[in-house]
């Protein structure tokens, strides 16, 4: 008789669960330990920098190996007397909030072992002595490192697999596809801190720009667009190149320094959003002009084309 389709996706999920486990052993109780023991004794790297690496990646393979694999195991063994997964699922679902920690750490883990490759060659060396080993199947400490950043959306597509092919009647039906919701909330959850770390980087970025105004610096503001803009002087029928940052409660009207030392921007004037108006200005003098008033004062503005202009007003 040939194995239900549902049976085989559990195997499967079982086999790259093992496999998934012997590696992150190897980062934890090979890398993590090695590099750990070497930052202790040699003092080639701080052991800080180590700790930062690995993030949390102890307790993740302490949940895989001590619950998860061996729960799943029992299941598999007991399958022909109780056919399902869906329950196992269930208890592991909570746990893989832990990888929000490490996926948001990925990025500057990769950059910490770059930089200290360079820095420290008994850490670049001990690197490479673990790498040659056969354990490591000729793959880099940094591509072992993104195993664990590609679990959750594995899990993801498996369960979805074998919830699409259970029997109407399966006894596992509901808990499957109570299992496959959690999953699919702890992957938003991982990518929403991503997508949070990448708004603080790209936020320090500008502030650093603008040279790190006291009042301007708030983790809580959302930049909408920046880039250069004409400002149109009505004086003397002239332009001049400014910048703009638009957040989402203030307008910073700002002029490029000649000499860029620490921050690249001036900032000549801070409109607050609220109350704030927009509207195009048709000038066939100036093209792609549009006129912005707030509280503090109004400013005419060039665009480069109609497009920017759009994009601008919007």
């Amino acid at each position: 008789m040939q194995e239900p389709e549902e049976k085989k996706i559990a195997l499967e999920l079982l086999e790259t669960e093992q496999a998934y486990v012997s590696r992150l052993h190897l980062l934890d109780q090979v890398f993590y330990t090695e590099l750990m023991k070497e930052a202790k004794t040699a003092k080639t790297v701080p052991e800080e920098v180590v700790k930062m690496i690995f993030s949390n990646i102890s307790s993740i393979y302490q949940f895989h190996a001590e619950f998860f694999l061996p729960e799943l195991r029992k299941r598999m063994e007991d399958w022909n007397r109780n056919p399902r997964i869906g329950d196992v699922i269930q208890k592991l679902a909570p746990f893989l909030k832990m990888y929000g920690e490490y996926v948001k750490n990925f990025d500057k883990a990769v950059e910490l072992i770059t930089t200290w490759s360079e820095k420290s060659p008994p850490f670049q060396e001990l690197i490479a002595d673990i790498q040659k080993r056969k354990v490591c199947a000729n793959l880099t400490l940094q591509h072992h490192m993104l195993e664990p950043v590609q679990r959750i959306p594995r899990y993801e597509l498996l369960l979805k697999d074998y919830v699409r092919k259970l029997p109407p009647q399966s006894p596992d039906r509901g808990d499957a596809e109570k299992a496959l919701e959690m999953i699919f909330m702890v992957a938003k959850h991982s990518n929403a801190a991503i997508a949070e770390m990448e708004r603080l980087q790209n936020l320090w970025v500008v502030y650093q720009k603008l040279g790190l105004e006291d009042d301007i610096v708030d983790p809580s503001n959302e930049l909408i667009k920046e880039g250069p803009i004409q400002k149109i002087s009505t004086r003397n029928n002239s332009t001049s190149e400014k910048y703009l940052f638009l957040f989402n409660n203030m307008l910073l009207y700002c002029v490029p320094k000649v000499i860029q030392v620490g921050a690249e921007f001036q900032v000549h004037l801070r409109m607050d959003v609220e109350g704030m108006k927009v509207r195009e200005l048709k000038d066939i003098e100036f093209p792609h002009t549009f006129l912005v008033s707030g509280k503090q004062r109004t400013l005419e503005l060039q665009a480069r084309s109609g497009e920017e202009m759009n994009a601008w007003i919007k």
